[in-house]
């Protein structure tokens, strides 16, 4: 799925009249609608439906992590999920598979400028369901060098992962990872593009709970939030890979309660 260019979504239900190509019109009335649902969506049928829970702040305090959640939990099928921003120059920042998960998925992204925030679901019949909303982003979130690259420490903790994982009702846990990297874009002068690009967490067993690709329109050390299937004891492998073929490696066990830290 690389070099997928990206796309935009809305949260109103039911499509309207139908935009150029094919695809339902554009509730949030994005210049880029069109060209991104025929690289992500292709032929297979698309609907705007607010059953797709994008949840973010109304304006970006920080355009270079702004915190996104995308929650199908109320769908039935959901084999996929795509979060992208439609007017980044890297739209596309995570495609998520939830193989043994629920279709769950919070992370952090970077904003260039004002931009529609979308998230797609994919059902098991291939059909998409998109939603989103605009964001008012200062910018410059994709064309600034990350603070670590400023402080000039980045690799004294490159590699570096931390992860929790507590129990929810019924056998599925919240996982929460983060991983020290400075997820270049390639925008800045002098410093090419380095960015963690894969993301799996399967059971001690290797059975796979869920995986994603990632791009480098991800914050600055990526922060990423999953509901596998797990309890309380489980063992949870957490496996990833950069752009530069480095390997990340780690185990979380899923505690009995909830941390302290996460309890709201």
């Amino acid at each position: 799925m690389k070099g997928m260019t990206a796309l935009l979504l809305t949260l109103l239900a039911a499509p309207a009249a139908q935009a150029q190509g094919g695809y339902p019109a554009d509730p949030l009335g994005s210049p880029m609608w069109t060209a991104h649902a025929r690289t992500l969506f292709g032929d297979d049928p698309v609907q705007f439906d607010n059953r797709v829970k994008v949840d973010f702040p109304p304006i970006a305090e920080n355009q270079r992590a702004f915190p996104v959640a995308i929650d199908a939990r109320g769908i039935e099928g959901v084999k996929r999920i795509i979060l992208f921003a439609d007017l980044n120059p890297i739209p596309v920042a995570i495609d998520y598979r939830p193989k043994g998960a629920e279709p769950y998925l919070a992370t952090r992204i970077k904003l260039d400028q004002r931009t529609p925030v979308r998230g797609a679901v994919q059902l098991a019949s291939g059909a998409w369901l998109v939603s989103g909303g605009w964001i008012d982003a200062a910018g410059g979130g994709c064309s600034t060098p990350p603070v670590s690259r400023v402080k000039g420490d980045w690799a004294e903790y490159l590699g570096e992962i931390r992860g929790q994982a507590w129990p929810l009702p019924g056998d599925e846990a919240k996982l929460r990872l983060s991983f020290r990297h400075p997820m270049d874009t390639g925008l800045v002068a002098n410093i090419a593009t380095y960015h963690l690009e894969e993301l799996t967490v399967k059971t001690q067993a290797g059975r796979i709970l869920g995986e994603m690709e990632i791009w480098a329109s991800v914050a600055e050390d990526p922060a990423i939030t999953l509901i596998p299937a797990a309890r309380a004891g489980d063992v949870l492998a957490i496996e990833a890979r950069d752009t530069n073929g480095r390997d990340y490696r780690a185990t979380v066990t899923v505690t009995k309660q909830t941390p302290m830290a996460a309890a709201r």
